[in-house]
């Protein structure tokens, strides 16, 4: 994963914020193992036994905030309730912590009975190393009642390996206001549409976008919305195999963010901005100082924190189509979190997980706990009307693509942030940014 920290980052100004990207995104950075006292993972295939004759499932997770975190160990007191003879053992850790102790235990061939993932690169790692269990056969007859793109980042090789608990979309976060200000009638649907009105808005002497160059990441979702609209899920699918990003689709892809960067479109001093600090991109975005960010759906949240926030002047719209693009305006860009089975753990793990993504249970975790519904009969538990919008987007989605720094190998989703955010800063061509990528790729 990236070796700088979105979770952290959000952190600063939404601690309490369940929307956190906290929940999305660890580090690549292995901070210090600060997980002292936990309990080793079981060493057998049956798992093991309490004083009181019950079979002990472990079940790490990252769930350190309010509201979720009182959820969680509610949602197991009421599984052993049903099921007296099973404990479920929580181990809660903050991201850096996680991440950490969980490499060790991947590179120890001993994982916890179930356990936070969120997929891509590194969940592969543990599957090809033979220490997951195959979900399929538990997740195939859910299919029709989860929210169809939730399970995509655990999917691989038409098998499903992680159950999802959570799930969102990045996409432009607008204020209405501006938007109205600038004789912008309705949100653009293609590129051309939207660097049109990107100009309109600097007519008008609007700050178009607000960005957080230097934390990288935040651009890094242009480029690949770009590349998704281009190539197509499928495009990004065949590159990441091939270990090659050097095709056209992907020199265009960079083509279209340089002319986005030649309008001059972000706020001044962008390339020195972090996201969620009272001069930040959020900040921009919640003091109404620009039109648009291109944001997670944690962004009114951070928004309001970091600022102050605009209200019903906010609106949301999914990324343009590009003109001859292979991707569809409803492929969508995002991530979630899972939770993944240890190869041989307990039968009483995978029961578990099916209670805990039951629609019952699931309209719990949203209403209580804030989390973006995966199963579709508990949409009706979301409140918030910026977030309907993007469970709508979701529920609609033809395609989804996982974040780029969670779908790669950590380096090379390093490497894409770094090229991108050079391309941005005019210090590297489109060519160069998909060459750096593909000799990354390769090395791996």
């Amino acid at each position: 994963m990236p070796t700088f920290d979105r979770a952290a980052a959000i952190a600063s100004s939404a601690a309490s914020s369940v929307f956190s990207r906290r929940r999305f995104l660890g580090t690549a950075t292995a901070a210090g193992l600060g997980a002292a006292g936990l309990s080793a993972c079981s060493d057998s295939d049956s798992g093991t036994t309490d004083s009181k004759g019950r079979t002990v499932v472990e079940w790490w997770n990252i769930q350190t905030t309010e509201p979720s975190k009182s959820v969680w160990p509610e949602r197991a007191k009421a599984f052993e309730a049903e099921h007296p003879d099973v404990h479920i053992k929580l181990v809660t850790l903050e991201n850096d912590a996680y991440k950490s102790k969980m490499t060790a235990l991947t590179s120890s061939g001993k994982l916890p009975d179930i356990y936070h993932t969120w997929g891509g690169g590194v969940l592969k790692q543990q599957i090809d190393a033979g220490l997951v269990e195959d979900l399929t056969d538990t997740v195939k007859p859910m299919a029709g009642t989860l929210v169809g793109v939730s399970a995509k980042a655990y999917e691989f090789d038409g098998k499903t390996y992680a159950m999802p608990f959570d799930i969102g979309g990045v996409g432009f976060w607008y204020n209405k206001a501006l938007f109205k200000q600038a004789g912008i009638s309705s949100p653009p649907a293609t590129w051309d549409d939207y660097l049109d009105a990107v100009k309109k808005l600097k007519s008008a002497g609007i700050t178009p976008i607000a960005l957080a160059g230097k934390e990288k990441w935040p651009g890094m979702y242009f480029w690949a919305y770009l590349a998704m609209r281009i190539a197509g899920v499928d495009g990004m699918q065949k590159a990441a195999d091939a270990k090659d990003f050097t095709g056209d689709d992907f020199v265009k892809a960079g083509e279209r963010l340089k002319e986005l960067v030649a309008l001059q479109p972000f706020q001044k001093g962008f390339l020195g901005a972090a996201y969620s600090t009272p001069n930040g991109e959020a900040a921009a975005m919640g003091n109404g100082k620009a039109a648009m960010e291109l944001m997670g759906q944690w962004a009114p949240v951070v928004q309001a924190d970091a600022g102050k926030g605009i209200g019903e002047d906010l609106g949301f719209f999914t990324f343009p189509t590009v003109p001859g693009g292979k991707g569809a305006a409803t492929d969508i860009f995002g991530g979630g979190g899972g939770y993944a089975v240890r190869k041989g753990a307990p039968k009483a793990a995978v029961d578990f997980l099916k209670f805990f993504l039951s629609a019952e249970s699931d309209k719990i975790l949203v209403s209580k706990g804030s989390m973006m519904p995966v199963v579709k009969d508990a949409t009706g538990s979301l409140t918030d009307p910026n977030l309907k919008l993007v469970s709508a987007a979701l529920d609609k989605a033809t395609g989804f693509q996982l974040y780029l720094d969670q779908a790669y190998p950590p380096a090379v989703g390093q490497e894409v942030n770094d090229s991108v955010a050079a391309l941005i800063a005019g210090a590297k061509s489109p060519e160069q940014v998909a060459r750096s990528i593909t000799q990354v790729a390769k090395s791996q």
